[in-house]
């Protein structure tokens, strides 16, 4: 990756990391710190953090869902788009 694209990726991350966490609160009654917490210790969290698995592509609300998805189950199943 350049570090033109790392930066654009940063930036993506520093916008859509915030609003799962803020469609965790409202989807999940979660408070804010906790969904933070969840978040970051989640597999999903750590998938997204890879610029190669594209999942920066899916919009906060299909990424709190895949979040809960394996909060509940265990598992993620992640759409073919990602």
């Amino acid at each position: 990756m350049t570090p033109q694209e790392q930066l654009q990726f940063t930036a993506t991350m520093q916008l859509i990391v915030p609003q799962v966490i803020d469609r965790m609160v409202r989807e999940y009654g979660m408070d804010a710190a906790d969904a933070m917490r969840a978040l970051y210790e989640s597999q999903v969290y750590a998938d997204l953090e890879r610029e190669s698995s594209k999942l920066w592509h899916l919009s906060p609300l299909a990424l709190a869902e895949l979040w809960h998805s394996e909060n509940t189950t265990g598992k993620i199943q992640y759409p073919e788009e990602a």
